[in-house]
């Protein structure tokens, strides 16, 4: 019979006892008072045969709502969008599923291309001079990003807007509070950045100011007014944007931003339940010795043959503690590898279409809602998510849906209570006018 794994004889348990000097397993314990032991049994099923315990395992799966029986219209920084087939057969490759740090530029030429070539798409995306070779998620990235806003100016105040992704927030406080710095809400105006409110919060002891593009809400941020704002008191503007939106969208580079971060999480990467990520970063030229992580650069051989190396290691691995830019101490490889393999299956035209459809299907939905009196709030220019009111709590109307097959929209009175009874819907490419048009039909009548 092949074992899935190592087994341990009798035989190896003797071994490796004699090899350390006791008699007993239970001797390896003697320092460890009895009357502190645990000596009842664990409250877990005994142990299984390996047939019986994948059906039980796979029974216990088939209870997930999945995508694949599911129609969703979930998004709120996670979604579902076209993975071409092409992104699975490349990243299960050995070469590339194995591969961690390439530290040896010499036997890690195909990693560290893949690398550079998803810093390539990041920086025309996102319309930056640099990118690095990617982060853990957007989160992080942004969190990154508001940190070096403060060491580069030497301030210690943030502000960020309220309609930047409430986890995100969150994640960006607990990175100052350890720092010292703090950090100031911008309330949020018919769904997006109230530009009086950052008028006055503004001013010469800020470092960096937060803004999502398209924010939580789906709606489009005014990022010429808000540049504007930001500079005139010599403050680092920060950007976090879906890039998938960037395909149609302005850059936020074009606008004058200094630091753009991000999930790529919508090209080629799986929602997985939430996670794992690949966060992107990318800068102007000016902050580029300032970037967390590592950047791969290209270069030429003796022979001059081009190949890649690893150009900037600004982490406490590879430089002095005291010098280092952050701690985050890797990089999404396997992950960027798959949004690299994305984008370029997609090709240019590929990408603005798809970025193109996410916002006309999404403005389909919202016209219908419309025409059968549910309310959308916050109407105005948006890229793939918008907002309706309901009138009863959006748990409810979800449970509803979900007995239907149709997972519905994210309950935004868990993050802002001003908006009980409010959903936010993500309408990607992948939803077809019979499945909006079932949503829209499910949720008005059961709202």
């Amino acid at each position: 019979m092949k074992h899935r794994y190592l087994p341990m004889t009798e035989q190896d348990k003797e071994q490796m006892l004699n090899a350390i000097g006791v008699d007993s397993i239970d001797e390896l314990f003697q320092d460890i008072p009895e009357s502190v032991r645990f000596k009842g049994e664990y409250n877990i099923k005994p142990a299984a045969p390996e047939s019986t315990l994948l059906k039980e395992l796979t029974r216990l799966a088939s209870r997930n709502a999945d995508l694949k029986q599911n129609t969703s219209f979930l998004g709120a920084g996670v979604y579902d969008h076209y993975i071409p087939t092409i992104v699975d057969h490349v990243i299960s490759r050995s070469e590339f599923y194995t591969a961690y740090t390439p530290y040896q530029p010499e036997i890690s030429q195909g990693e560290l291309q893949a690398i550079f070539e998803f810093q390539t798409m990041i920086c025309e995306l996102t319309g930056m001079d640099v990118a690095n070779s990617s982060m853990y998620d957007g989160g992080t990235a942004l969190a990154e990003a508001a940190m070096l806003s403060a060491g580069q100016t030497r301030r210690k105040k943030i502000l960020i807007s309220a309609a930047v992704h409430p986890e995100t927030r969150d994640v960006v406080r607990t990175y100052a509070k350890g720092q010292y710095i703090e950090v100031i809400e911008i309330p949020y105006a018919d769904g997006i950045t109230d530009l009086n409110a950052l008028k006055e919060l503004a001013g010469d002891d800020i470092a960096g100011v937060v803004v999502q593009y398209p924010n939580f809400f789906g709606r489009i941020e005014p990022l010429k007014e808000i540049e504007e704002i930001v500079h005139a008191h010599k403050s680092m503007f920060i950007v976090s944007s879906n890039p998938v939106a960037l395909g149609a969208l302005t850059p936020p580079g074009k606008f004058g931003a200094d630091i753009v971060a991000g999930d790529a999480q919508p090209f080629g990467i799986p929602t997985a339940f939430g996670g794992p990520h690949c966060g992107y970063f990318a800068v102007t030229n000016k902050l580029v010795r300032k970037v967390p992580g590592r950047l791969v650069g290209q270069t030429v051989d003796e022979n001059g043959k081009r190949g890649f190396v690893l150009t900037l290691q600004a982490r406490e691995q590879h430089i002095r503690r005291d010098k280092a830019t952050s701690n985050i101490c890797s990089n999404q490889a396997l992950n960027a590898l798959a949004a690299s393999v994305a984008m370029t299956a997609l090709g240019k035209k590929g990408v603005k279409e798809m970025s193109a459809r996410n916002i006309q299907k999404a403005h389909y939905a919202k016209t219908q809602f419309k025409q059968t009196g549910v309310e959308v709030v916050f109407d105005g220019p948006a890229f793939n998510e918008f907002v309706i009111k309901l009138n009863k709590p959006v748990s409810e109307v979800n449970q509803n849906l979900i007995r239907n097959g149709i997972i519905g929209g994210y309950d935004l009175g868990r993050s802002y209570p001003e908006l009980e009874n409010h959903m936010l819907i993500a309408v990607t490419e992948l939803r077809t006018k019979e499945e909006i048009d079932t949503f829209v039909k499910e949720l008005g009548d059961g709202a």
